[in-house]
């Protein structure tokens, strides 16, 4: 995954409200090492990231310390962001499922129904199933359908965490062909 699509789709969950920095770095013979943080809605992520030296074939001299400096930094971004759910369907030894709606009630102690207020998903999660699901192609009766499905109830009444594997889920599917 590139680091552009890893910014974008941190940009679309979060509205542009995280924040990435490189916590340290160190510079060893044939790598450099970053350690990143990766903060959104109260969350913090910690990662390494790596890269190769780059060094010129015949002279052996150093190419551009601060491009491969970058490198290893955009390596702890996406390592970070993965942490967060943003590409993890990549690495996945099979495709990600929201739960079926017995299990999700099962595991759910309201049983399907509305999570108390103070579990709800927020706006925020609300604002990006809808948008994730638009830039997936589906129309907001497909959205629904998904969230019935997978966990019994329409968007507005999912918890916190189930919103999250909703998000995750849509995050997931291909594009919808037009």
């Amino acid at each position: 995954m590139e680091g552009h699509t890893v910014i974008a789709r941190l940009n679309e969950a979060f509205e542009g409200a995280w924040s990435f920095e490189v916590v340290s770095h160190e510079i060893r013979e044939e790598e450099v090492l970053v350690l990143g943080r990766l903060a959104a809605e109260g969350v913090v992520k910690m990662q390494f990231g790596a890269s190769q030296v780059t060094r010129d074939r015949e002279t052996k001299t150093l190419v551009s310390l601060g491009d491969d400096l970058k490198a290893a930094a955009t390596d702890a971004l996406k390592k970070c962001a993965t942490s967060l759910g943003v590409g993890l369907h990549l690495y996945a030894e099979k495709p990600l499922r929201p739960a079926a709606p017995s299990a999700a009630r099962a595991s759910n102690p309201n049983g399907g129904k509305p999570a108390p207020n103070g579990d709800r998903a927020t706006p925020r999660q609300l604002d990006a199933i809808w948008k994730v699901g638009t830039a997936k192609g589906l129309d907001p009766e497909e959205v629904e359908r998904l969230s019935l499905r997978g966990f019994g109830k329409k968007p507005e009444a999912l918890a916190q965490t189930e919103a999250a594997s909703l998000i995750k889920e849509l995050s997931n599917l291909k594009r919808k062909a037009a």
